[in-house]
C-alpha cells in the first residue's frame, strides 16, 4: 500500500470544486468529497468527479442504527468511491452491517475506515461535553480495536495516534490522518496537527490536507510540497 496525499474539497459548489480541480493540468489528486458538497451537490457530483478519473474518499460519517447504515451504505458502494467512512462510536455491530451494506454482489467494496475522535476534540471537551473520561490515546486505540474487530480497513485518527493505531491493529490496519499542517502554516480549529514530514515518520498511511492547499496562493505548487514531505 503506497502512502498518498488525499485534498480535502471542502466547497459548496460543483462550479468551485471545478475551477479548483482543473487547476491540476495533467495531475489527478486523490481528493475528499465531504458533507459541505455532497449536500450541496448530491450524488451526481461524486460520479463526475470520478469521470475526471480522480480516486474519491467519500467523507459522510455515518452513525445511525446498524439497519440504516447498511441499507445507506449499500447505496454508497454503488457510487464507485474509493474509501469511505462512519463513526467507531456506533459499536461494532453498526461497522460490521456497514460492511455488509457495502459489499457489492460480487465481493468487491471500497475501503471502509472508522472516524475515532475529531482532529476538532482535546481532552476537556471529551471529557466535559462527551463524558468520556479516560485518556485520548486510549478512547482512540479502543475505538481502533473495535473497528479492526468489525472488519473495517482502518481509521481516521489524528498523526499523534498513527504510530499507536499500527501497533495495536497492526501495519496493514489504515491510518488516514486529517490535521496536517505546514510548519510556517495556521492551524486553524484543529487542535491535534502535525507537518506532512512529521506525519510520514509515525507511519501515516494517507494524510487529509485541506487550507493549506485549498486556500493556497498556488494549491498546485502546495500539493506538490505535501506530496514530497510526505511521499517523498
Amino acid at each position: 500500500m503506497g502512502k498518498d496525499v488525499i485534498i480535502a474539497c471542502d466547497f459548496d459548489s460543483a462550479e468551485k470544486v471545478f475551477a479548483f480541480l482543473d487547476k491540476f493540468t495533467g495531475k489527478k489528486p486523490f481528493v475528499k468529497i465531504g458533507m459541505e458538497l455532497y449536500y450541496a451537490e448530491g450524488p451526481q457530483i461524486v460520479r463526475e468527479i470520478k469521470k475526471r478519473g480522480h480516486k474519491i474518499f467519500l467523507d459522510l460519517k455515518l452513525h445511525d442504527i446498524p439497519n440504516t447504515v447498511k441499507k445507506s451504505m449499500a447505496v454508497l458502494s454503488r457510487l464507485d468511491v474509493d474509501m469511505t467512512n462512519l463513526h467507531a462510536a456506533g459499536t461494532v455491530r453498526m461497522m460490521e452491517a456497514a460492511i455488509e451494506g457495502l459489499t457489492r454482489p460480487d465481493g468487491t467494496r471500497p475501503m471502509l475506515i472508522a472516524v475515532t475522535q475529531l482532529t476538532s476534540t482535546d481532552q476537556e471537551s471529551m471529557e466535559n461535553d462527551l463524558l468520556i473520561k479516560e485518556q485520548m490515546p486510549e478512547v482512540v486505540m479502543h475505538y481502533a480495536s473495535c473497528a479492526k474487530k468489525a472488519g473495517l480497513d482502518g481509521v481516521v485518527c489524528s498523526p499523534l495516534e498513527a504510530e499507536k493505531v499500527h501497533d495495536r491493529c497492526g501495519k496493514d490496519f489504515v491510518t488516514v490522518t486529517p490535521g496536517v499542517r505546514f510548519a510556517d502554516g495556521d492551524i486553524g480549529d484543529q487542535k491535534r496537527v502535525m507537518t506532512p514530514a512529521e506525519a510520514k515518520r509515525i507511519g501515516s498511511d494517507y494524510i487529509v490536507v485541506g487550507r493549506p492547499i485549498t486556500a493556497a496562493a498556488d494549491p498546485v505548487a502546495a500539493y506538490e510540497r505535501c506530496v514530497a514531505e510526505f511521499v517523498g
